[in-house]
């Protein structure tokens, strides 16, 4: 059966959480700053393996361009100057040191991925430089005592990994599984994640094989999970790699349910290369509003995100989690620098950051609010799982934030 009931698997889960170089449309920053001007530095993969996620960078660049329209912040236009590293460690050091030392950035917002933001955070904390909503789910970015200027956003890995195994405890409690996973620290901490939350039942994990991001075929590994029997294959991977996944799988004959990780939960880029029939009955996790999904409509939030695709990002897809997630980040920062009235030091940004009380970002999921504290920099700590319809994601079960550790002075 494809899917179960809703109403058993949304009562089941209440009770399982218990338990446990290339600008873009950016500006350029030739010239010196002026004083009405924040400038804002980001690193994004345009190029290379991971370029898929470049949308994010492009969706912030198109927010950033509509704030300006209107007015800018307290009279102030963004300068937002975003550049590629290819999701190369090595560059993301060069270009961030371009950016503080020549382009005089006053922050770096949103840079993407795990190895990069790794590489730059010692060089930014030692700069007081704020490093503010790392676009990553390491817990790495919740370490306030020890990285008092880098700040994460979206929610750990870990914890994404955990939800999913709260999941099978509940809907496939006898089933095996298998994992295929990205072997680097994204796939590690939500293979980690999942572990400890199966606990005593790990053992149901009766494979998992690792790929590298670079990789274009894993039809060998998918057949080697699938001889082992498994009827579940927990996937962590990049959009790209995932379509293939699921293709692949399709094509074997291979009918496991198929869990997705929440980075390639992309109607527009994972699931349509993919194929939409063959994507019908996946299952991930989200905490964003699916412009796709028919049930927000009308929803005046939705439209709005219509309207500003149509007008500053016309390139983009509406449907791309990727361009969602950007404009929901570049959204959390222009609440910072709301809050920062007419101070727009350095510290007074990282103050007002940590200061965040209930903010709900206007395209996240009903629910799904945003807290921080000056020991608290996990921004957003909730998720809920979903399931793909073959047209949209589908709810299943309430928001769950019981996966999520406890948040403590430094992690």
């Amino acid at each position: 059966m494809l899917m179960q009931t809703r109403t058993q698997i949304a009562l089941s889960l209440s009770v399982a959480a218990l338990l446990v170089a290339v600008p873009l449309r950016a500006q350029q920053a030739s010239q010196p700053a002026a004083d009405n001007d924040i400038r804002i530095g980001n690193v994004m993969p345009y190029t290379g393996p991971l370029a898929a996620f470049g949308t994010i960078g492009r969706a912030e660049a198109a927010y950033f361009d509509m704030v300006n329209a209107r007015g800018g912040i307290n009279g102030r236009k963004i300068r937002f100057v975003s550049v590629d590293d290819s999701s190369n460690p090595k560059a993301a050091m060069e270009q961030t040191r371009d950016l503080v030392e020549k382009q005089n950035v006053l922050l770096m917002f949103g840079s993407f991925g795990t190895p990069s933001n790794l590489a730059v955070r010692n060089y930014l904390n030692e700069k007081n430089v704020p490093q503010l909503f790392v676009a990553s789910g390491d817990e790495e970015w919740a370490r306030p005592k020890t990285y008092p200027w880098t700040m994460g956003w979206q929610p750990s890995f870990r914890a994404e990994g955990r939800i999913y195994a709260n999941y099978i405890q509940v809907a496939y409690p006898d089933r095996k599984i298998a994992v295929l996973w990205q072997n680097d620290q994204f796939g590690r901490d939500l293979f980690r994640g999942l572990q400890e939350g199966l606990g005593d039942t790990a053992g149901r994990i009766v494979a998992d094989l690792a790929f590298d991001a670079s990789e274009t075929r894993i039809e060998k590994q998918l057949g080697i999970l699938k001889d082992s029997g498994a009827e579940i294959l927990v996937f962590d991977g990049a959009p790209a790699i995932a379509a293939r996944a699921i293709r692949v799988v399709a094509a074997m004959d291979w009918h496991p349910v198929f869990i997705l990780d929440n980075a390639s939960a992309s109607i527009a880029t994972a699931l349509q290369p993919a194929g939409l029939q063959n994507s019908l009955g996946v299952i991930s996790t989200s905490f964003l509003k699916d412009a796709g999904d028919a049930s927000w409509r009308d929803d005046p939030h939705i439209k709005a995100w219509s309207d500003f695709m149509d007008q500053y990002f016309p390139d983009g897809g509406k449907d791309d989690i990727n361009a969602m997630f950007g404009y929901a980040a570049a959204d959390t920062l222009h609440q910072v620098l709301r809050q920062c009235g007419d101070d727009f030091s350095r510290e007074n940004i990282m103050r007002q950051a940590a200061s965040l009380k209930n903010y709900q970002s206007p395209i996240a999921l009903p629910g799904i609010v945003i807290n921080t504290g000056p020991k608290d920099f996990r921004p957003i700590k909730q998720m809920r799982l979903v399931q793909f319809d073959g047209n949209a994601w589908q709810p299943i079960g309430d928001v769950i934030e019981s996966a999520f550790t406890a948040v403590r002075e430094d992690n």
